[in-house]
């Protein structure tokens, strides 16, 4: 599993010309689903994820998270996350957790993310998506889970 983290000012997703989703400040969240990824590891993805000092402090630090500011976070499905780029000029996507099983983990992850922090929005799973932002810094980290290559 990965998460692609960027803290934006602002940030929204569509699906055609319909805005699905959008945030003020916060984080966007791009999510990379592998084999072998489950409950568990999306838990801990979750709990690293809102925990993550990537906010200034009154010095100027990275000392709070998006829970400590109260900042959104926009979480999108993006399967390319797991794309293995080693090897020639094609990506191979064989190491991507098969469709029905990462929309249902996204949608785990996303009922336990609005259960677990005030402002959520998202991006529809499997949609082909416009997605707008303003990187703030820019700051940008990949967080990977354990069993990500």
């Amino acid at each position: 599993m990965r998460a692609l983290l960027q803290r934006v000012t602002s940030a929204r997703v569509e699906v055609g010309t319909q805005v699905v989703g959008s945030i003020g400040p916060g984080l966007l969240v791009l999510l990379g689903l592998d084999k072998g990824d489950d409950e568990e590891a999306a838990a801990r993805m979750l709990d690293k994820l809102l925990a993550y000092r990537v906010f200034a402090d009154d010095q100027g630090r990275m000392n709070r998270s998006v829970t400590d500011t109260g900042g959104g976070v926009l979480l999108i499905s993006q399967f390319t996350l797991s794309a293995d780029t080693r090897k020639g000029l094609r990506p191979s996507f064989s190491s991507a957790l098969p469709p029905g099983e990462a929309e249902r983990l996204y949608d785990h992850m996303l009922a336990e993310l609005r259960a677990r922090h005030g402002e959520v929005a998202a991006g529809v799973f499997g949609a082909d998506m416009q997605v707008s932002l303003t990187n703030d810094g820019p700051v940008t980290f990949l967080l990977e889970s354990q069993g990500a290559r």
